[in-house]
């Protein structure tokens, strides 16, 4: 990876081969109030895709993307889902398809309607399910993750068909999942159903970051992960601490014990076996990191090699639950287990197969005090490498760089998109580019998640020239 640009840093002033760059950006400029618009309304549907919450809403926001999505322009629009193992509906997908012309490759656009749940309300400075503007950027959940990776989409296409007419003979798909957030669980089934339809030759995922507002990034890798559960036992049932409290360790103690094990004194993970790479040359400094991960002061980062490697291509161990007796309603009591769910993330080039093996072994190795431990796997998904000598690639590296008017920067996310390991095993000769409207305080599944407003234009041009650029010169 690197943060050197590809094609032409310059912004466009006028045609480039034979399209004209700047009505394009006027396109995109005089229909931008309607595109916020149209986001607003999407923002106001609270559609979550959690088993626990009324699916209706959900389906409300699949039909009001269905209805942006003819009217522009497209006939053939559908909305289609797949059954989950237990029988029960998974979550409603908006797919929409114009064929290629002769010669022409196809485009598919991906991006995903449903969204997380508020959380904590009183975090919020404004209603969540209610779009508001504020110095520069859009609040709301689902402004930036990911509803504004489908107005992307389609405000991009709009343009184009605008500005191009008849002259666009580019095939185009839009593929707007609606249970992103809740892990994708019908999207394998889904692909594999409906695999000619999805067929395409570039598929862009507009579900990531850019680098900083004001500089874009195409995101050319991503973490994979593995999550699971460990579970200590030390007691049959639980007995009073102060009558037997001494010569045995509560689970939750021994459990401790244990996570402690999991990393080194530096902070870097310690299991065994694990990919670890540090070969990142984009410079991130610990004070932005600091600044972007709202990090307390006093708190020291954890492990070794450069902040990028440390978020990109190294494993990064979280536990992210914690089964014991909430403070309010303790008693005095020897908890006989204890349980903890674990997340890891893997560098690129990991085997998640091998990788949740090598937790398995270090937990069952180093089980405190001969305590029982009760390992179980969860999901998994692969890490992700973009061909940054790809066509497509080069397309766009050229695209953003021309849209923001710097050069766009290749960056590595630390999050994982499992689904795109599905793509690439599907469709293995595809090109993949994972592209994105968010920035670094867009705080996606937080409160006060928000969008900036102009670095989204730029994305909407930047996908227009992609687009356009792909149309005349295609994948040679």
């Amino acid at each position: 990876m690197t943060s050197s640009p590809a094609g032409n840093p310059q912004t466009s002033t006028g045609r480039v081969g034979n399209f004209d760059a700047e009505a394009l950006r006027r396109a995109v400029a005089e229909s931008f109030d309607t595109t916020i618009s149209q986001l607003k309304e999407l923002v106001a549907i609270p559609g979550i895709a959690w088993p626990s919450f009324d699916p209706a809403p959900l389906n409300a926001s699949a039909d009001a993307v269905a209805a942006l999505v003819r009217a522009s322009g497209f006939d053939d629009v559908r909305i289609l889902r797949c059954d989950k193992e237990d029988g029960t509906p998974g979550g409603p997908a908006v797919v929409a398809r114009r064929p290629a012309a002769e010669g022409k490759p196809t485009i598919l656009l991906y991006a995903h309607h449903d969204v997380q749940p508020t959380g904590d309300l009183a975090l919020w400075q404004s209603e969540p399910f209610t779009a508001v503007e504020r110095d520069g950027r859009l609040y709301g959940r689902g402004a930036a993750d990911d509803k504004a990776g489908i107005l992307a989409h389609i405000a991009a296409y709009s343009a184009v068909t605008k500005v191009l007419g008849n002259d666009l003979g580019l095939g185009v798909t839009f593929f707007f999942e609606g249970e992103e957030e809740a892990g994708s669980p019908t999207f394998r089934s889904f692909l594999e159903t409906h695999q000619d339809l999805l067929r395409s030759d570039v598929i862009v995922v507009a579900d990531s970051s850019n680098w900083k507002v004001g500089i874009p990034a195409l995101t050319t890798s991503l973490r994979g992960l593995v999550d699971g559960t460990i579970e200590v036992k030390v007691l049959d049932h639980a007995v009073h601490s102060g009558m037997f409290g001494g010569p045995v360790l509560d689970a939750p103690t021994l459990l401790s014990r244990l996570i402690a094990t999991l990393h080194d004194q530096d902070g870097s993970v310690a299991i065994a076996g694990l990919v670890s790479r540090d070969d990142v040359e984009v410079d991130l400094t610990e004070e932005q990191y600091r600044a972007d991960a709202s990090v307390l002061d006093g708190v020291r980062l954890a492990g070794t090699g450069s902040i990028a490697s440390r978020m990109w291509t190294k494993p990064a161990l979280s536990i992210i639950g914690f089964d014991a007796p909430a403070v309010d309603v303790a008693s005095n009591t020897l908890l006989p287990r204890a349980r903890a769910k674990f997340s890891l993330r893997l560098a690129p080039g990991q085997d998640p197969a091998d990788a949740m093996d090598a937790v398995r072994k270090h937990v069952e190795a180093n089980a405190p005090f001969g305590a029982q431990v009760v390992f179980t796997p969860g999901e998994s998904g692969n890490a992700f490498l973009t061909d940054t000598s790809s066509a497509a690639a080069t397309a766009a590296m050229w695209a953003l760089g021309e849209a923001w008017g710097v050069p766009a920067v290749e960056t590595g996310i630390g999050g994982s998109i499992p689904f795109i390991a599905d793509l690439t095993e599907l469709y293995p000769d595809v090109q993949i580019l994972v592209t994105g409207v968010e920035d670094p305080d867009s705080r996606a599944h937080s409160a006060n998640e928000s969008l900036h407003l102009a670095d989204f234009r730029n994305a909407i041009v930047a996908e227009a020239l992609l687009l356009a650029r792909l149309n005349e010169d295609g994948l040679a």
